[in-house]
């Protein structure tokens, strides 16, 4: 009788299991019980997955015997793969690869330039083992690639001054976004085009090499002289402007077809120097850096926003190349403090910004928000806690860099460099004559419906800076000097995301996990109650149980 029971129980038992993996196979299903949802993909990271046509390889660099910390970040990316495998209807396998364990010291070292290339750079990771302190070089990033191409990047990201624990958190809040966007590079059939304007003096000669070279891979780039556009419809095959850095006035009709853009659903961002510096003055007694009007001032207020005729010094800074002497025939360049050329390292937690380290600006000005209804202001990017804003007309001279600055000066913290604009805007047209050739338009729009724009009063960071000995442009935020990689080009790359698509997979950067971490005095004080809560007492409750059923068995049966 028993034993016909026990045939039925495990005959159900396996019915169940079956049933649980037909539906799984054909109905697959997941549930995410944690919080934060830690375990849940975003919509636009499904339907990218879903979209890929190709198998995937994703090549993970971070290997070998980790820490607990650095092991829970390499289980995390075993995870999300694993996630992503789930979800696409191609496979996405994983592969593991020790730079370090490559045999041949040649090979290891042309693996290593290789991941170089896609910045993928070696990170010294510092441990305890045995009260020991110890150092091993890790690599934590991956490649991925297709049948055609690969692409790739680093997963271990942070913002200055947080702590290990912090850079892995947050390296996990974006391991989904830095994961998917690596994948849809690789998938994409139709980039976006933007544009970036030109008739007015900006980018010129290389000035526009760092751009280009920071979205290319993502979108198509097009010089735009906005001149010789027509009418909006000229501007609206483009998903996003950007106006970098102007020299001259822009006309009534060139500032009606932004406007316009805008309002008929277009993408915005403005780079504007308000005051023009002319550095090849700035020796000797110097030079004055004075204002001058792009005639887009208006417009911006019109948005919510004002640049004010000013420029910022901190001093968190860079550096500037001046000629020191010359040695031989050779005129020998040092970097000199430069105060005009802001370090901001005060980043806000919105997605654009969320996780990037500081960034670079060269001659910045402050801004100012002015009231607009419909429309929300965030700041995105901020000076340092020791800063000044010095009004126009303003002394450049490098000679009062030899003395030493007055720290009391420098009493303002924070200032805002950045925003971002959302809502509806009110076209700067609206209740005003309309330039003569556009006159009585009819398909003039009077506000947006949800617009979007970037605002930052300094041109320059946008231009890439030049390497010292040969003149090449550099990488958008390679700083010459110092050879820091400043935040520039990724702050770039999120922005367009953001304002083309801000609900695609930018969205994914808010994802907030919690750090729990433990007491470690309470942990070193209770290590062995807790080792015998949690290992010998559940033993020794099962050997108590099974002797209490040996004994209630032979009570029962013992005659």
């Amino acid at each position: 009788m028993n034993k016909k029971r026990i045939a039925k129980g495990g005959i159900l038992v396996l019915l169940l299991i079956g049933t649980f993996w037909v539906l799984n196979k054909f109905f697959p299903f997941r549930i995410d019980l944690t919080e934060e949802k830690r375990y849940s993909l975003h919509a636009s990271t499904k339907e990218v997955l879903k979209g890929l046509k190709d198998p995937l390889v994703v090549d993970m660099q971070l290997y070998g015997d980790l820490p607990g910390g650095m092991r829970r970040f390499q289980k995390n990316i075993e995870e999300m793969v694993k996630t992503f495998d789930d979800y696409s209807e191609v496979s996405i396998d994983l592969k593991e690869t020790d730079p370090l364990s490559i045999a041949g010291e040649q090979e290891r070292a042309d693996y290593i330039v290789y991941l170089a290339e896609f910045g993928i750079n070696p990170t010294n990771l510092y441990a305890s083992e045995g009260g020991a302190q110890t150092s091993r070089m890790i690599f934590p990033g991956v490649v991925i690639r297709n049948e055609e191409y690969e692409t790739g990047g680093l997963l271990l990201k942070g913002e200055k001054g947080m702590t290990p624990d912090q850079i892995l958190n947050l390296s996990v809040e974006n391991l989904e976004f830095e994961l998917i966007n690596m994948i849809k590079k690789l998938s994409k059939e139709d980039m976006q085009k933007v544009a970036m304007i030109t008739n007015h003096g900006e980018l010129q000669d290389d000035e526009g090499y760092g751009i280009v070279e920071a979205l290319s891979e993502e979108y198509e780039v097009y010089k735009v002289p906005l001149s010789q556009a027509k009418g909006v419809k000229d501007l609206l095959s483009f998903d996003a402007i950007i106006v970098a850095g102007p020299k001259s006035p822009y006309k009534e009709r060139e500032i009606y077809l932004l406007d316009q853009y805008l309002m008929q659903g277009g993408k915005l961002m403005f780079c504007i120097d308000p005051l023009s510096v002319n550095m090849e003055d700035a020796g000797g007694e110097g030079t004055v850096a004075i204002g001058f009007d792009t005639g887009l001032d208006r417009l911006l207020f019109k948005y919510g926003i004002r640049i004010n005729k000013d420029l910022v010094q901190d001093m968190n800074f860079g550096y500037y190349p001046v000629v020191a002497g010359e040695f031989g025939d050779q005129p020998q360049v040092a970097p000199l403090p430069w105060p005009f050329y802001v370090i901001a390292n005060r980043i806000s937690r919105h997605v654009i910004t969320k996780g990037l380290d500081q960034m670079k600006f060269r001659f910045i000005s402050s801004l100012d928000t002015v009231k607009a209804d419909g429309v929300k202001k965030v700041p995105l990017v901020f000076s340092g806690n020791y800063s000044r804003t010095l009004d126009q007309p303003v002394r450049v001279a490098f000679e009062d860099m030899s003395k030493e600055p007055d720290l009391n000066l420098y009493n303002q913290k924070q200032l805002p460099l950045a925003y971002l604009l959302e809502g509806q805007f009110e076209s700067f047209f609206n209740n005003r004559f309309l330039p003569d050739e556009f006159e009585g338009d009819a398909e003039f729009v009077p506000s947006s419906s949800e617009g979007a724009v970037i605002v930052i009063g300094d041109g320059d960071w946008l231009q890439s800076e030049h390497e010292v000995g040969s003149g090449d442009p550099l990488p958008l935020g390679l700083s010459p000097f110092t050879n820091n990689s400043y935040a520039n080009r990724a702050f770039l790359q999120n922005s367009l995301k953001y304002l083309i698509d801000p609900d695609g997979i930018m969205a994914t950067r808010s994802k907030v996990l919690k750090i729990r971490p433990l007491d470690k005095k309470k942990v070193k004080e209770e290590k062995l109650k807790w080792q015998l809560i949690n290992i010998a007492l559940p033993v020794t409750l099962i050997i108590l149980i099974g002797f209490l059923k040996v004994y209630m068995r032979k009570r029962r049966y013992g005659g």
